[in-house]
């Protein structure tokens, strides 16, 4: 059984649970299922077709593949921040590739040219669910992580190097695997408890107040540097002004993007456990979706934040794609 419940009946559009594509009457609706009868407000529904989701999927997969690889090939990027980036970049990969391995069966199944085995498919999706999610969740955490790692750099510039070491970044990273595998586990096999999309909530929304907070921080200490040196130079109004707005800028971008892409999805699971059978938070459930695009989206967009707006890394990406030809 699937925890992403707009997946999980064909009432919901041609994304539905692999194992609903073996029989011919519509499953049951589980308990983090949406109400299968509407009779509310009249409902907006975004169509996502199947080909627009292995479109994006491909994009993604694409671009965190050469940032993996770019990272890997030059041992000039072979620092913390970069190791963050490119597990983000990794973490970003599995969550184009499971949802590209889903949309491929469905359709492979759907057209019969894979052997409809119950048993076989109900594991495929079950993997493809722990997949998903872990994702997901260690892509948060690198987030998280690539924020923290910032802050340090800022207000810890001297000690940097003594703080973030190696070991101890191999074993944050080793830990943030772990747990987001086990996590995922335990939510898959206790999907139809109300504290399951509630945890996943609550960890959403710490993250990313940690990421609003340290971004926020960050961003007043570059401006009061700023200020700081635009007095030594007799021209405080322009030069705080210009980097104040691109500093505000460059944190309404980190921070919008990720609610952009992000607060959907866990808007839905929010609703799962609070409103089940509201026919209004039925019609949001209607476009799940478009939720799991925007989440794929996310994928697309990390590399162009995070990645390749490093010359190194942009430099490196070019030989990569030389050598390719």
């Amino acid at each position: 059984m699937t925890l992403l419940p707009g997946r999980t009946t064909p009432m919901q559009g041609p994304r539905r649970k692999l194992l609903a594509t073996l029989n011919a009457t519509p499953p049951a609706i589980p308990y983090l299922g949406p109400a299968a009868n509407l009779t509310g407000p009249r409902c907006l529904e975004v169509f996502v077709p199947d080909g627009l989701f292995l479109s994006l999927g491909l994009l993604s997969l694409v671009e965190n593949v050469l940032v993996v690889t770019a990272i890997a090939k030059n041992r000039n990027l072979h620092s913390p921040m970069y190791f963050l980036i490119c597990c983000l970049a990794v973490s970003d990969l599995l969550v184009s590739a499971s949802n590209v391995l889903e949309t491929a069966v469905m359709l492979l199944l759907e057209a019969g040219a894979l052997p409809a085995r119950a048993a076989a498919v109900q594991q495929l999706g079950t993997v493809i669910d722990v997949l998903t999610c872990g994702s997901m969740v260690s892509s948060l955490c690198f987030l998280g992580a690539i924020a923290v790692d910032r802050y340090i750099s800022i207000f810890y510039a001297l000690r940097y190097h003594s703080i973030v070491t190696l070991p101890r970044l191999w074993r944050a990273i080793a830990a943030i695997w772990v747990a987001s595998v086990a996590c995922s586990t335990v939510f898959i096999a206790y999907y139809d408890h109300m504290a399951v999309p509630l945890c996943l909530v609550g960890f959403f929304v710490a993250m990313l107040a940690l990421m609003a907070v340290l971004y926020a921080h960050m961003l007043a200490r570059a401006c009061q540097q700023a200020r700081s040196i635009a007095r030594l130079h007799k021209r405080q109004h322009p030069t705080h002004q210009g980097f104040g707005l691109k500093g505000a800028a460059t944190f309404t971008i980190l921070l919008g993007v990720s609610l952009l892409c992000w607060g959907p999805f866990f808007l839905h699971l929010a609703l799962i456990a609070l409103c089940p059978q509201h026919p209004t938070c039925g019609c949001i459930f209607k476009n799940f979706d478009l939720f799991l695009a925007l989440v794929i989206c996310n994928a697309i967009v990390d590399p162009l934040i995070y990645a390749f707006r490093s010359q190194e890394l942009r430099k490196t990406l070019q030989e990569v794609l030389l050598c390719s030809w």
